[in-house]
């Protein structure tokens, strides 16, 4: 659940596509250096990212 301070935060779709983009090019980063452990929790850090930021998120009507 985000809160209303992140919420806030994150109302640019720059700033949400940013952290997507950074999580996966670390994922990715990580699974071609083969660091299974570190690629499973960047991994799930790219999927939450997409969940929460892209897939789910609701724009406040007056920003």
């Amino acid at each position: 659940m985000i809160s209303e301070r992140d919420r806030d935060f994150f109302q640019p779709k720059w700033r949400r596509v940013a952290i997507t983009a950074f999580c996966t090019a670390w994922a990715a980063f990580e699974w071609y250096g083969q660091n299974t452990f570190w690629a499973m929790i960047a991994t799930g850090a790219a999927a939450y990212c997409y969940w929460e930021y892209i897939y789910k998120f609701e724009q406040r009507k007056d920003a």
